[in-house]
């Protein structure tokens, strides 16, 4: 008797797996990719196989197959997914908790979501939907938004569209933990429209802002603050180096309310193409908030808390006074900070406000890259004097015939490299 209980176990067993294996390979061949079309490469147990990726879209979204997702889940590279089927509305329900990725342009750690529900529903090749942001422990969304999509055989091009909305609501959901927020009193509110085409995961964001204001976080302490790198330049606005300066970092200084929505926007253009960050789109009013306050790891949560120092600085402290702050604390390489220490350092002046133009304009080039442009400087004489070109050509407060004149200096100029 137990003997045939064990040979009908057996067989039990065998018709699972045969029946297991013939589900994964009539799905392996359903999904098989066609000739040119987009393909990722799945897991199913110990088979690993590709599949095409629009046919995998047109199939958990079928009404036939929909279904069957329902209450599943999945774990998935963004993190835990449960799947839902509305039979009345023929959408799929995604709710993924807690949520994250990783954007290589905003720095290496993810942007995280404590909750994202996302439906999905497809009319052949149009695909559109809904998304909700949840703050964490709360099951009521905070951001709320629409998108739409058109899927080929080898791309799937997005676009999303987030209501306008508190900004210490989108705080509130990206960085939870920021430290800021329990301080910090942030007005204003902000909508996003973005456009996304994958497999490339190429992205483009357009943020909306409106009457963003920030109180609490102290920075009115600097309008008496002295700085660690020797004697303030005390340099008015109207300085050459002031004004190279600006040309150099942050053209739009004067115009802009702490941040640069439109370099922000080419700065992730340009990092995007680079696969890394390349190009920080930081106005001096963020470097000054990087110097001063927030460090400068190069990571997303950084940028936001960045952005709420600047906002506040420009409130408190004024544009002249938070370029002076910026000038005398300012990095220009081989440990010198401040533009006094550089002016005596590099061309023996005994303040900054004595450079003369294209000294200003040559201080200048180097912010960008403070410690490598002096050990060229030191190598071969010379800066980046395309770099420094620019920036006398960038400085539109003085005269053409001013400019024209500081460039024809700078291709004559034979400055001593600091030893």
């Amino acid at each position: 008797m137990n003997k045939i209980l064990r040979y009908l176990l057996y067989v039990a067993l065998a018709l699972v797996v045969t029946a297991a294996v013939a589900v994964v390979l009539i799905v392996r061949i359903a999904l098989t990719p066609a000739a040119g079309e987009w393909a990722t490469r799945v897991q199913a147990g110990p088979i690993e196989f590709d599949v095409g990726v629009p046919t995998m879209i047109r199939v958990v979204t079928a009404p036939w197959f929909g279904p069957w997702l329902d209450g599943r889940s999945l774990n998935t590279r963004f993190g835990p997914t449960r799947f839902g089927w509305n039979e009345p509305k023929q959408t799929l329900d995604l709710v993924c908790a807690p949520c994250s990725a990783t954007v290589p342009e905003l720095g290496e750690q993810p942007i995280k979501v404590d909750r994202l529900h996302i439906t999905v529903r497809r009319d052949v090749v149009a695909l559109t939907g809904t998304l909700e942001a949840m703050l964490p422990g709360s099951a009521v969304s905070v951001l709320q938004g629409h998108w739409d999509g058109r899927l080929s055989q080898k791309t799937l091009q997005l676009n999303v569209d987030m209501d306008d909305a508190p900004i210490d609501k989108w705080y509130g959901v990206f960085v939870p933990t920021l430290p800021e927020l329990k301080r910090a009193r942030i007005g204003g509110t902000m909508s996003l429209r973005a456009q996304l085409g994958l497999p490339t995961e190429s992205f483009r964001v357009q943020p909306k802002i409106s009457q963003f204001t920030v109180e609490g976080l102290g920075t009115e302490a600097m309008l008496s603050a002295r700085t660690s790198c020797g004697p303030s330049a005390r340099l008015a606005p109207e300085s050459w180096l002031a004004r190279a300066v600006v040309a150099a970092e942050d053209q739009r200084f004067f115009e802009h309310p702490g941040y640069d929505l439109t370099e922000l926007s080419a700065a992730a253009a340009a990092n995007q193409k680079a696969g890394q960050i390349e190009r920080g789109g930081s106005t001096i009013t963020q470097q000054l908030a990087k110097m001063v306050a927030t460090g400068r790891e190069r990571t997303g949560e950084r940028k936001l808390r960045e952005m709420l120092y600047a906002v506040e600085m420009e409130q408190t402290l004024g544009k002249a006074r938070i370029l002076q702050i910026y000038l005398d604390n300012a990095p220009w390489g081989g440990g010198i900070c401040g533009a006094d220490a550089a002016a005596r350092r590099y061309f023996n002046k005994r303040g900054a406000s004595r450079l003369e133009p294209t000294q200003a304009a040559w201080l200048a080039a180097m912010l960008h890259k403070p410690d490598a442009e002096l050990a060229q400087w030191k190598r071969t004489g010379n800066i980046n004097t395309a770099r420094t070109k620019w920036v006398i050509e960038g400085m539109h407060t003085v005269s053409k015939g001013q400019r024209d004149a500081m460039v024809r200096n700078l291709a004559n100029a034979r400055f001593a490299p600091p030893q």
